[in-house]
């Protein structure tokens, strides 16, 4: 879900919204979605990592806004919603909330290192040829550029300045897990 707008221009209709309904109803038949399909959807399988399994726990965890263990389809849109059309200052908010794996308010050093090494992952599984770099040298460029007040902790606040700030932040925070294109793809798939 990168932080940038998206790359289609696909308006998200009340037909795409009902046809949706149709797809997620007969593919959620409990009507909601639980962490097992919602991994499924964005490929993470038994041959994925431990890290890429923690990484879609909490992204599953951030669409379920109550907290109720599977996500409806009111979430499900609020969720389509953001991925498509969010501000990016929305985004770089949702970013931040899956990011902060303990939900202390504050990204730690051993928090944004899971983060790169999973991004790196994901974007070297998206596409084999990126170089990946070296982990610790990406998380302290990322500290010495965004932590401002030099506490060893990156707030919401530094976390969006210094996204907006540095396009190179940016890129190394960008979450391309590619559910727009697979929201396409469910809208153009016949049931």
């Amino acid at each position: 879900m990168g932080q940038g707008q998206s790359s289609t221009d696909t308006e998200v209709t009340l037909q795409n919204i009902q046809e949706l309904y149709r797809k997620f109803a007969s593919e959620c038949p409990s009507g909601n979605l639980h962490l097992h399909e919602f991994k499924k959807i964005f490929g993470v399988n038994s041959n994925s990592t431990e890290e890429e399994h923690a990484y879609m726990d909490n992204v599953f965890r951030t669409f379920d806004t109550n907290k109720d263990g599977h996500i409806d389809f009111l979430e499900y849109v609020a969720a389509v919603h953001l991925v498509l059309r969010g501000k990016l200052e929305d985004k770089l908010k949702w970013s931040f909330k899956v990011f902060d794996r303990d939900g202390n308010g504050c990204l730690d050093r051993q928090e944004v290192r899971t983060i790169v090494k999973i991004i790196q992952k994901l974007k070297k599984h998206n596409d084999p040829n990126i170089t990946v770099r070296n982990i610790e040298d990406i998380c302290d460029r990322i500290f010495e550029l965004v932590d401002k007040n030099r506490d060893s902790q990156i707030s919401l606040e530094e976390f969006m300045e210094g996204a907006n700030k540095d396009p190179w932040v940016m890129d190394q925070l960008k979450l391309d897990i590619g559910p727009c294109d697979w929201f396409i793809q469910q809208q153009e798939r016949k049931t």
